[in-house]
């Protein structure tokens, strides 16, 4: 298999041994919770069975978005990804409610009809436990390395994975203790952890479309660095928006009046650099010029009366 880079190589193995290691999980769960007649631990199954359709989901999204740019988007396909945890929020929701519907039905049913887990259930809880943690740590870790918010999506997706087979753990225990109907209740508690889970992904995956900026940290850092570097008379603003997994910065500096136009090109390129190089995330950053002396409203006066602002046309 061909890679456009290592960010993508990583992300494609992460999710390659992703896939395999749900679709041992989810085919021992559903054969325990029929097994062992445990409605949580069958939930349990299908909420893995869902993590490789996602995890299939965020190989194309992180497949696209490392598509070098061409003619037609000139800023880059990053947002691809984002679209693909967007998809994955949604497949989560989707499952989250089915395994919600499934609980609440079999709570005002009869309770005689409630079954008691066998301890088999009991076993394939604790091993998934423990499977999807390690998983949620080695996605996490690939991730927070390649700055993949899609894979990020993923390893919360794991997480939830675990959170749920606690949930199904506490119920089967409860159920097996005399009490069957904290079985089906524990289906309700995975509904609620999945779509916690659906929308901490969604919600980072809309900041990143919405050109939000980025955090105050960042943000305050790029600000010092602009203004130590050589020639900075004043740092005018700074704007930064989130573009998927990269950052795209507009600068606007003042320079001394009498400098030439190379010289204050020179101090331009200098800010350029020194925030592409000490900011791995941002992809571009744009440095605007301005003289220390001229404001924006007495350049806006210098145009012609055509292009002048309304309200300067008087």
């Amino acid at each position: 298999m061909k890679f456009e880079n290592d960010a993508e190589r990583i992300a494609i193995i992460v999710s390659i041994n992703s896939i395999i290691g749900n679709l041992l999980l989810s085919l021992g769960k559903l054969i325990a919770g029929f097994v062992a007649q445990s409605a949580a631990m069958v939930s349990d199954g299908i909420h893995s069975a869902s993590d490789v359709f996602g995890t299939l989901i965020v190989m194309a999204g992180v497949k696209f978005s490392n598509k070098a740019s061409d003619e037609e988007h000139p800023y880059g396909h990053e947002r691809i990804e984002c679209i693909a945890a967007i998809l994955l929020a949604i497949i989560l929701t989707i499952i989250a409610l089915l395994i919600g519907y499934s609980g609440y039905e079999k709570i005002v049913g009869d309770p005689a009809e409630l079954e008691v887990p066998g301890q088999l259930a009991l076993w394939a809880a604790i091993i998934s436990i423990v499977a999807k943690e390690a998983m949620f740590w080695y996605t996490r870790n690939a991730a927070q390395k390649i700055n993949s918010g899609a894979l990020m999506a993923e390893a919360w997706h794991h997480r939830s994975d675990a959170m749920s087979s606690v949930g199904a753990f506490i119920g089967i225990l409860g159920a097996r203790m005399g009490y069957p109907i904290l079985d089906p209740i524990a289906s309700l508690v995975i509904c609620v952890m999945i779509l916690y889970a659906a929308y901490e992904v969604f919600k980072d995956s809309m900041d990143k479309m919405v050109d939000r900026s980025c955090d105050e940290e960042t943000a305050t850092a790029m600000e010092e660095l602009v203004s130590r570097v050589p020639g900075v008379e004043h740092l005018d603003s700074l704007h930064s928006r989130l573009f998927g997994s990269r950052i795209y910065v507009d600068i606007e500096i003042s320079v001394k009046d009498n400098l030439t136009l190379l010289q204050a090109h020179h101090i331009a390129e200098m800010v350029h650099t020194a925030v592409e190089a000490n900011f791995p995330l941002v992809k571009h950053c744009m440095v605007h010029v301005n003289p220390l002396s001229e404001d924006s409203h007495e350049a806006c006066t210098m145009l012609p009366p055509d292009l002048r602002p309304h309200d300067l046309h008087n």
